[in-house]
């Protein structure tokens, strides 16, 4: 088993972009693109991602990027990217994240096409303790699916991306998120705060089952009026524990929405869909994963899909 690295917790480090050789993209987004890094000080590998400082202020991201680099530099949870630290020049900023190469959740769910309910299990409760954590430290993360999420090398998630990412006390009114993950009251308007989570936390257990999100639509407004509606539709096939999970998140009545109970997060532990995990070891990672990405070392980017790479260090990172 290899070394768990840990530096740079807790703390945003300035770095020098010359001791990183820039590899491959990872991924794409808004404003620029995550590459993969060598440290030539010490040989490890971290994702950088590279952001045009042009784009980030025309498209008035300026604090989605702030919260991201604060927040980021703030956490410290096994599921959780820790940031090894940031770096600027005239045109772009670069945060330097840790590198999880078994790639997207997305991609090995669409491979497979849906979740066993005990894979299931022990991915979405991985996340439910993502979301316990950070509700902790009154940080709503607001931007949950199967892209923003990691495989590690020995088959446990990372979540990833913390651009929607927010410290609030109580509710906020911005609109952001991925349509189909939107819950009911960011929709409407009415403010929102760490209930939006645990919306997003039923679609995602959701996708994983089913292999489709329950409000799927090519047409993003048709997506908000199945969401406003919220008529969800189970396969015959659905696993009933998980289909009773489901229906306590997708509460659009937050006094009904399991996480936002006066037992908050134990309404979803103790449910019986998690009936038999053992939550001390899977926080210790204890847990034998159920599948390993196939990974051929430090720096292999073989589990990411391949990127035509730019000759210029821009386009799209979110």
């Amino acid at each position: 088993m290899e070394e768990e690295k840990k530096s740079g917790v807790g703390k945003a480090k300035r770095l020098n972009l010359d001791d990183f050789e820039l590899g491959t993209t990872l991924g794409t987004g808004s404003f620029g693109r995550v590459r993969i890094a060598k440290n030539k000080t010490n040989n490890g590998y971290v994702a950088v991602k590279i952001m045009k400082k042009a784009e980030i202020i025309k498209m008035k991201q300026v604090d989605h990027i702030m919260n991201e680099n604060n927040i980021l530099a703030a956490v410290d949870h096994p599921f959780i990217i820790y940031m090894d630290g940031f770096t600027q020049d005239d045109r772009y900023l670069y945060l330097m994240i840790e590198f999880v190469r078994g790639g997207e959740m997305f991609t090995y769910l669409r491979g497979i096409g849906k979740f066993e309910p005990k894979q299931a299990q022990f991915y979405s409760s991985q996340v439910s303790c993502m979301f316990e954590y950070l509700h902790s430290k009154n940080i709503i993360y607001r931007d949950l699916k199967p892209e923003n999420i990691l495989i590690d090398h020995r088959g446990f998630l990372k979540l990833t991306d913390f651009g929607f990412a927010k410290v609030v006390e109580s509710r906020t009114y911005t609109l952001c998120g991925t349509p189909e993950y939107l819950a009911p009251e960011m929709l409407l308007n009415k403010g929102h705060g760490k209930p939006v989570d645990w919306w997003t936390f039923g679609i995602l257990l959701y996708e994983m089952v089913a292999g489709i999100d329950p409000f799927s639509d090519e047409d993003p407004m048709l997506i908000y009026q199945k969401i406003l509606k919220g008529k969800v539709k189970f396969p015959r096939s659905f696993d009933k524990n998980a289909k009773s999970l489901v229906k306590h998140l997708l509460q659009a009545d937050l006094s009904k929405r399991y996480g936002n109970l006066k037992r908050g997060v134990k309404d979803i532990k103790n449910h019986r869909f998690y009936n038999g995990l053992n939550w001390t070891q899977l926080l210790k990672r204890e847990i034998d994963p159920p599948y390993i990405p196939p990974t051929k070392g430090e720096g292999d980017t073989g589990c990411f899909s391949p990127y035509p790479d730019s000759d210029t260090l821009s386009p799209p990172v979110k």
